[in-house]
């Protein structure tokens, strides 16, 4: 009788666990919801400008066929910006399966933190030390100037520029 009880108990709480994530990736704090090309969940972007931004992304997939999105946020949610973006560009499936030329151009203030990830495809072109060039020498004058949408237009069209080069 006992024995019972302990197996039925076992299966009650077995049945109410979590299913383990399916991905690695998928482990870990809840990731933004994609709202499209450019998701500004930190609200950096007016309406405007979110759209002409989205607008050059669009261009450039239509020419291309590189997916390139945008992504602020108002936390990391406890990660380095490197796992982050990882995680939100596999969740999110930015670029094409097989090619893995999509590009994310993640900022979050509040922890002052911008990153540029690319996917293999891209790697010739958008190598770590040309996006880190593009960060340090495009991006961050003018966020430290305060001027957060300057520098994220400027990030979206220096990252265009090495694609279509």
């Amino acid at each position: 009788m006992r024995l019972g009880l302990t197996i039925a108990a076992l299966l009650l709480v077995a049945g109410t666990a979590p299913a383990p994530a399916a991905h690695w990736w998928e482990a870990g704090p809840p990731l933004p919801v994609f709202a499209g090309r450019v998701t500004d969940e930190a609200r950096l972007l007016s309406p405007a400008v979110a759209g002409q931004i989205g607008r050059r992304l669009a261009r450039l997939e239509a020419a291309t066929g590189h997916q390139f999105v945008v992504l602020t946020v108002s936390s990391l949610r406890g990660q380095r910006i490197e796992d982050f973006g990882i995680r939100v560009g596999r969740s999110w499936a930015i670029g094409r399966k097989g090619i893995n030329d999509g590009v994310l151009l993640i900022v979050a203030p509040n922890e002052r933190r911008v990153r540029i990830e690319v996917g293999y495809g891209l790697e010739t072109p958008l190598s770590d030390p040309v996006c880190a060039k593009i960060i340090r020498e495009t991006i961050l004058p003018r966020f430290r100037k305060g001027e957060m949408a300057e520098g994220i237009g400027a990030g979206v069209d220096a990252v265009i520029a090495r694609i279509d080069e």
